[in-house]
C-alpha cells in the first residue's frame, strides 16, 4: 500500500462543455511528480452518474470525446504511479432521475437524500433494487477492460430503507416493516449482500484486487463491516466537519485491527467539492505527519477541473507535504502502536452520542481523546474483541453500562492486576442501580443538582485549590472501602424560576455533598461525565483531574514521559522487523476562523523537548529521522532519556536496539 496517495474527485455536470479537453499526459505526469505522488485514485463514474470512458454498462459523459480514464492510467503507470479506480456507488444522479423507484426512502416514503428533484443535490440509491446489477456491470467493465490497481466505491453503508423493494421483501418474510428491528436487520443483510457480490465480481476477474467501500467513517465495534474491505481508508478532513480530534480517535482504533489503512484528508480549505480552496502548506504537512505517526499511509483529496487540467498550485501544496513523507517512509512500515491505556469506545458499545463537530467522533470520545493527547499519554481505542490484559489502565468513559459479559471480563482484568478509570455512569449495571465492579463506592442516585462543584483533596498542576464548577451530569455515591480524593459540593439550589442567582448558576454552598472522586485497589472513580463536559466546555480543571488520576494509576509503569506542550501529539511505534522503536513528536496549534473552521497556518518551532521512554533490552543508538543525526542518551534500568534540540511540525526519534 503506497504512502503518498491522492484521491481525485471529478463530479462533473453534463451542463459543462469541453470535458477533459485540456488533459495532457505530460502535464498530468508533471503534476504527479511535483506532488511526490505515488498513487492516485482516478474516476470511472461520478456522482452525476456519467462514465469517463467508453462504456456499454453506462453512458460516457456527453461532453467527453475520448477515454479519459484510460489516458490517466497510461500516464500514471508510465511513471510508476498506481491507479485505483473510483466509482460512485450510492449516488448516481442520472440513474436516480431515470429510476426514482430505486431510491432509498424514509418511513414517510421521502428520499433519504434530497427533498426533491427540483433543487440541486444528489439522491441515494438502494442496493436492494435492480440498481445493484447495474452497478456490478459497471464495476465488471472497469476491472475487465482497465489495468486498475484497486476499486474504490463511495457513499455506501448500512441503510434503514423503506422503499417498496425493502417493504415488500419484509412482508414476504412475514415481517412487519413498521418494526424498526426488522428494517435494521434487512439493511444489514442488504449491505452484506452488496459487498459480497462486489467482491465476487472483482475477484473472479482479478483475485486479490484491493476493494474499499467508503461511508465516511470506520465504525468502531463493527469489525464485520471493516473486513468487507481489503484495507481501510479513514476519511477525516479536519476542516470538512471531522475536526482534528477525529483522525487520532479513528486511527487508534483502526491500527489495532491489523489491516493496512490510510488517513484521508483534503487540500481544500473546507471540504469536498471546493474549487479554488487551499489549505496552508503547514496544515497538510501536519496532517500527513499525523497519519504516519499513527501507523497510517496518507491520502489527500483533490478535485479535477472539468477541463482535465491538473492545478499546479494544488500539487505544489501537496508536494510540500509529500516530499517529507517520502523521506520518512522507511521508519513507518510494519509498525505496531505502543499503548499504556485503552479507551473503551462508546460507539463500539452502542452508547455513542454525537456533537456538532462530527457525527463520527462522538462527544464523550472526543473529550477523552483530546485529554489523552494533551496529556502526552500512549493509548489505543478498543472494542470488546480486544485482549484487555494488554493494557495497564482501561478508561470507561461516562456511560459504559455493564452487561453480564462485560462485567465478568472487567472483573477478570482487575483480578489480573489491571486498573480502571471510570467516570459518570460507567461501571453501573444495565439496571443502573448498582456497580458491577468494585470501585470502592456504593451508588445512591443520579445527582439532582446540576451543575455542582468539585473540591479536591490534592493540588492541581495549574490551579490553587478551590470549588470547581462541574457542568456534566453527576452521580451521588457513598464510600464503600475506597479512599476519597475529592468531595462534591452542592449549590444552594438549582436555577429555576423562583430560585436563581446571578447570570448563570447558583454558587457552591460549600456543604459536603459526599465523595466525588474515589480511589480503590481497582482504580479511580470520578462521579461526573467529565469527558462529555470537556468536549463541550473545555474547562481546564476537568483535564487536570483526569490526568492526575491516570498518572496516579500508571505511576512508575508509565512508558513515556515528555515536556511536550499540550497542543503536541506523541506516539510510540514499534518496528519489530528492524528491532527499533519510533517516537513521533508533533506540534501545531489549530485556530478557529470563520464559522468554526479549524485552520493551521503558523508552526512555531519548539526547543529542547525532553523524553524518557521505557524500552526492553539494551539500546544501541538514538537518532533523529530522517536526518540521521545522533542524539546523546542514557539508559538507566530500562529508561532511555534524550533531548530533542528542535521540533518543527514533526520529528521522529529512532530508538535502535
Amino acid at each position: 500500500m503506497r504512502f503518498r496517495q491522492v484521491h481525485l474527485d471529478f463530479h462533473t455536470s453534463e451542463a459543462i462543455a469541453g470535458i477533459g479537453s485540456q488533459f495532457s499526459k505530460q502535464q498530468f505526469q508533471e503534476m504527479l511528480t511535483k506532488g511526490h505522488v505515488d498513487s492516485i485514485t482516478i474516476f470511472s463514474k461520478c456522482h452525476h452518474g456519467w462514465a469517463y470512458h467508453p462504456s456499454e454498462a453506462n453512458e460516457q459523459h456527453p461532453e467527453l470525446e475520448f477515454d479519459l480514464l484510460g489516458a490517466m492510467i497510461e500516464a500514471a503507470h508510465e511513471i510508476g504511479v498506481k491507479t485505483p479506480v473510483y466509482l460512485s456507488a450510492g449516488l448516481d444522479e442520472k440513474a436516480a432521475r431515470e429510476h426514482p423507484e430505486w431510491l432509498t426512502r424514509n418511513f414517510e416514503g421521502k428520499p433519504l437524500w434530497g427533498n426533491s428533484f427540483m433543487e440541486p443535490g444528489y439522491h441515494d440509491l438502494c442496493m436492494n433494487s435492480p440498481y445493484l446489477d447495474v452497478l456490478l456491470a459497471q464495476i465488471k467493465e472497469v476491472v475487465t477492460r482497465y489495468d486498475a490497481d484497486g476499486i474504490f466505491l463511495d457513499i455506501v453503508g448500512v441503510r434503514k430503507c423503506y422503499c417498496h423493494n425493502c417493504v415488500n421483501d419484509l412482508r414476504k418474510e412475514n415481517k412487519d416493516p413498521r418494526d424498526i428491528a426488522a428494517i435494521i436487520e434487512l439493511g444489514e443483510r442488504t449491505y452484506a449482500n452488496y459487498t459480497n457480490r462486489v467482491r465476487e465480481t472483482i475477484h473472479s476477474i482479478k483475485p486479490g484486487m484491493g476493494i474499499f467501500h467508503n461511508g465516511g467513517h470506520i465504525r468502531r465495534g463493527r469489525r464485520d463491516l471493516a473486513v468487507m474491505n481489503t484495507h481501510l481508508e479513514l476519511e477525516s478532513l479536519p476542516t470538512g466537519g471531522w475536526g482534528y480530534d477525529h483522525f487520532p480517535l479513528s486511527a487508534r482504533y483502526a491500527q489495532a485491527l491489523g489491516m493496512d489503512f490510510l488517513g484521508m484528508t483534503g487540500k481544500f480549505h473546507t471540504t469536498w467539492g471546493e474549487f479554488g480552496g487551499y489549505k496552508h502548506p503547514n496544515a497538510l504537512r501536519y496532517e500527513v505527519s499525523l497519519n504516519i505517526a499513527n501507523g497510517a499511509r496518507c491520502s489527500i483529496g483533490d478535485q479535477l477541473h472539468p477541463s482535465g487540467l491538473m492545478d499546479e498550485a494544488t500539487y505544489a501544496l501537496i508536494g510540500a507535504a509529500y516530499k517529507e513523507v517520502a523521506d520518512k517512509e522507511q521508519w513507518c512500515t510494519a509498525v505496531n502502536n505502543v499503548a499504556d491505556i485503552a479507551l473503551l469506545s462508546l460507539e463500539a458499545l452502542g452508547a455513542h452520542t454525537t456533537n456538532d463537530q462530527s457525527d463520527f467522533t462522538g462527544v464523550t470520545e472526543s473529550g477523552a481523546v483530546r485529554m489523552l493527547l494533551e496529556g502526552n499519554l500512549l493509548f489505543d481505542v478498543i472494542d470488546l474483541e480486544v485482549d484487555f490484559s494488554a493494557y495497564k489502565v482501561m478508561i470507561l468513559p461516562d456511560d459504559v453500562l455493564l452487561t453480564p459479559e462485560l462485567e465478568n471480563r472487567l472483573n477478570g482484568y482487575l483480578a489480573g492486576g489491571g486498573k480502571v478509570l471510570a467516570t459518570g455512569r460507567s461501571g453501573l449495571r444495565l439496571s443502573r442501580d448498582a456497580f458491577g465492579i468494585d470501585l470502592g463506592v456504593t451508588w445512591v442516585e443520579e445527582n439532582k443538582f446540576r451543575p455542582d462543584y468539585f473540591k479536591p483533596d490534592f493540588t492541581l498542576t495549574s490551579l490553587l485549590n478551590a470549588s470547581f464548577i462541574m457542568y456534566g451530569q453527576g452521580q451521588r455515591i457513598e464510600l464503600n472501602g475506597g479512599t476519597e480524593l475529592a468531595r462534591r459540593e452542592d449549590p444552594y439550589f438549582n436555577r429555576d424560576t423562583f430560585t436563581f442567582c446571578s447570570h448563570q448558576h447558583t454558587p457552591s454552598s460549600h456543604n459536603n455533598g459526599g465523595p466525588g472522586m474515589v480511589e480503590s485497589e481497582q482504580g479511580i472513580y470520578i462521579a461526573w461525565n467529565v469527558f462529555e463536559d470537556y468536549a463541550t466546555k473545555g474547562s481546564l480543571v476537568l483535564k487536570e483531574i483526569v490526568l492526575y488520576a491516570l498518572n496516579r494509576l500508571l505511576s512508575a509503569s508509565k512508558t513515556l514521559k515528555t515536556n511536550l506542550p499540550a497542543q503536541g501529539v506523541v506516539t510510540l511505534q514499534h518496528q519489530p522487523q528492524e528491532n527499533r522503536y519510533i517516537n513521533h513528536l508533533l506540534y501545531a496549534t489549530p485556530v478557529k476562523r470563520g464559522n468554526g473552521v479549524e485552520v493551521i497556518e503558523d508552526i512555531v518551532p519548539l526547543a529542547n523537548i525532553k523524553v524518557a521512554v521505557t524500552i526492553p533490552g539494551v539500546v544501541q543508538d538514538v537518532y533523529l529521522a530522517p536526518q540521521l543525526t545522533k542524539l546523546e542518551f542514557k539508559q538507566i534500568e530500562g529508561v532511555v532519556e534524550y533531548t530533542v534540540p528542535q521540533l518543527e511540525c514533526h520529528q521522529m526519534i529512532v530508538i535502535q536496539s
